[in-house]
């Protein structure tokens, strides 16, 4: 196993009824990451007072001069960036919901190049139901960067998370009509024939004002997640992410946790880096595995 996956891991782990501990690092107001110092923050927590939900923008290019997320445009205004948030989890609806009715903020912490979100997801009286973990990590490459997720739920009731179309990772990139965007799935699927299929990953690539190349953010299952290969929610608007309980209702029950793994692959090119995704997938598998 890998220096950093046994980083990404340690700062994963938390205890169910505790939240996060001294040696997941240090507690901050605001995570971000910033791999050269002095250098261009290239992950940034989002800091809008009105949402409690936590989430990542800006999310930068490589070189950092460019942000390739989207905060609550106006054909989404609940669309946040890249963020977490499932449609239906005992029948409330968090996707669409983000601000401390829903929410309730805990605290981040980060150690280098890792950071960690902890939140609870509230009931409709206000207590507890879910406590929401979210470990990040960057990892740089050449002419592109790794940013990997482990997502944890631990059930403080029982919990059912609702069939649904949509609802889990989900990813907004600046879209607006008339822009040149596509998307190809591991399957060879394009844009909108890959809505509501089964893929291993999801490439989506977005034309940036003031990039030369278009921006990819290829979105990657792991062959451990429940249901894998997932089913994918592709909007109109090119909006991407694995829809968790599109298959069906998804149980956790009371004192228990359930655990996703998703890793995304930042990089510029005019057309898709298959090569470059594939052997992404095939790392993220392995480093699970502990080889």
């Amino acid at each position: 196993m890998t220096r950093t996956t046994l980083l990404f891991l340690s700062l994963a782990c938390t205890c169910a009824a505790e939240p996060a501990s001294e040696n997941q690092g240090e507690k901050v107001p605001l995570a971000r990451i910033q791999p050269v110092a002095n250098g261009p923050v290239i992950v940034q927590q989002g800091d809008s007072k009105a949402h409690t939900r936590p989430y990542i923008h800006p999310l930068r290019s490589t070189d950092g001069k460019h942000v390739l997320t989207q905060f609550s445009p106006g054909h989404h205004k609940h669309q946040t960036g890249l963020y977490w948030g499932q449609t239906r989890i005992n029948r409330r609806d968090f996707f669409h919901n983000y601000k401390g009715d829903y929410w309730k903020h805990l605290e981040n912490r980060q150690n280098g190049n890792a950071m960690v979100f902890h939140s609870e997801l509230l009931d409709g009286k206000g207590s507890p139901m879910l406590r929401d973990q979210q470990a990040w990590h960057y990892t740089p490459g050449k002419d592109h960067y790794i940013l990997d997720l482990a997502w944890t739920g631990t059930a403080l009731q029982d919990v059912t998370i609702g069939k649904y179309s949509y609802g889990g990772l989900f990813l907004r990139m600046p879209w607006k009509r008339g822009i040149k965007a596509s998307c190809l799935n591991s399957e060879g699927l394009k844009n909108q024939r890959g809505e509501g299929k089964a893929a291993k990953w999801v490439d989506l690539a977005i034309q940036i004002e003031g990039m030369e190349k278009m921006a990819h953010i290829a979105m990657i299952d792991h062959p451990e997640n429940p249901g894998y290969p997932t089913l994918w929610r592709i909007d109109g608007q090119f909006g991407v992410g694995p829809a968790l309980a599109r298959r069906g209702d998804l149980r956790i029950p009371k004192g228990e946790n359930l655990t996703y793994r998703y890793r995304l692959v930042i990089y510029e090119r005019d057309d898709f880096k298959t090569l470059l995704v594939e052997q992404s997938m095939k790392d993220f598998g392995t480093d699970q595995a502990g080889d």
